[in-house]
């Protein structure tokens, strides 16, 4: 599937790209993150502009987070009952929900690019969890943009070596995650010293 999407890419450039983003924010099994960093090494060759590859990336996820919102809002029950019968994806819904619910804003914005793959589970969670639209659409952006920005910039820059931009972006988001998680328990152990210290 990924040669046939990039041979697409390659023949059809934006539209195709703008297609894949929108997918993947519908938990749909596309490779976006590759198809934009594929894109970007098109960019450094010159077969496409920047402004449009970056437009269209940024658009297509944009429109696919509020897809995901809209059909989360209007299809709870639903949900609920079709996610019973996948295990796995039941497990991501909750967990995008769950962290959804805690962290509000910045959890959508993470789960944009930081914590991807929940992030069409994120935009589910928040039109049935009832989100704040704006505040889901202001955050999501940010998040998208990131997103886009990370995996175009990265095929900028790894043009001629692909692969190693993909490792890059693996192992550089992999510890900023690790970090996250660190700072993240490091401050609860802190307010649950404060607390039992507390008469």
């Amino acid at each position: 599937m990924t040669d046939w999407l990039f041979e697409l890419l390659a023949a059809y450039g934006v539209p195709v790209l703008a297609l894949t983003t929108f997918a993947s924010c519908l938990a749909l099994p596309v490779p976006a993150s590759l198809a934009m960093l594929t894109a970007g090494a098109f960019v450094a060759t010159g077969d496409l502009a920047l402004a449009p590859v970056a437009g269209s990336a940024f658009a297509g996820a944009l429109l696919g987070d509020q897809a995901g919102y809209a059909l989360g809002k209007r299809g709870g029950t639903w949900l609920d009952t079709s996610l019973a019968q996948r295990p796995k994806r039941e497990r991501l819904f909750t967990r995008a929900r769950d962290f959804t619910q805690r962290r509000g804003g910045p959890g959508i914005f993470l789960t944009r690019w930081l914590f991807s793959p929940l992030g069409p589970y994120a935009n589910l969670a928040a039109g049935a969890g009832r989100l704040n639209w704006l505040k889901f659409t202001l955050w999501g952006a940010a998040g998208e943009a990131a997103w886009v920005g990370l995996y175009v910039g990265l095929g900028l820059t790894f043009s001629d070596d692909l692969a190693l931009g993909a490792q890059v972006a693996s192992q550089g988001l992999g510890f900023l995650a690790a970090l996250g998680v660190t700072v993240f328990l490091g401050l609860w152990l802190l307010r649950a010293a404060r607390r039992n210290r507390t008469p």
